[in-house]
């Protein structure tokens, strides 16, 4: 028993078996085709999502170092040192 959602409308799938049924083969050649689409689409993210990427590392490493240096400072001890 499939669900029926109200958006998707049902297709005829014709495939190369007897009376258009749908085989192995079928799937297989068609999860190539979207396994190609899915590749060309990464490679052309992959250079932005790797700026990014690096560019968060920096804002990460940019604000441990700013709120180090504010603790540092805030809990320093002051040591005197004077000659008798």
């Amino acid at each position: 028993m499939s669900p029926k959602i109200p958006v998707l409308k049902p297709i005829a799938a014709n495939g190369s078996g007897p009376g258009g049924r749908v085989e192995m083969s079928d799937i297989r050649a068609k999860l190539g085709e979207i396994g190609g689409e899915v590749d060309s689409t990464t490679d052309k993210v992959k250079p932005i999502a790797t700026y990014a990427a690096v560019a968060g590392v920096v804002v990460i490493v940019a604000l441990a170092f700013v709120m180090g240096r504010k603790r540092g400072k805030r809990k320093a001890t002051w040591v005197e040192i004077r000659r008798l």
